[in-house]
């Protein structure tokens, strides 16, 4: 096959694939993006630790910097 042949040929290819749409079933895409969605957000209040006892434990200990620029002044 010539040059030109294999240009227009991968140029109709190109044009093939570009215009392409395929049919989408939506209905199968929501009960698939619902299911996961929901299975999802189960799974990561399940997998994340509780560090609400940690939360202001050491708040006592140290300044703020800006507490400590303010006093300064």
């Amino acid at each position: 096959m010539g040059r030109g042949r294999q240009k227009a040929k991968a140029t109709k290819q190109a044009r093939d694939i570009k215009y392409y749409s395929p049919n989408t079933d939506y209905a199968a895409l929501q009960r698939e993006l619902g299911a996961s969605s929901s299975h999802s957000h189960h799974d990561a209040d399940d997998l994340e630790p509780d560090y609400s006892d940690y939360e202001d434990k050491y708040a006592d200990q140290f300044e703020d910097d800006d507490e400590g620029s303010r006093q300064t002044g």
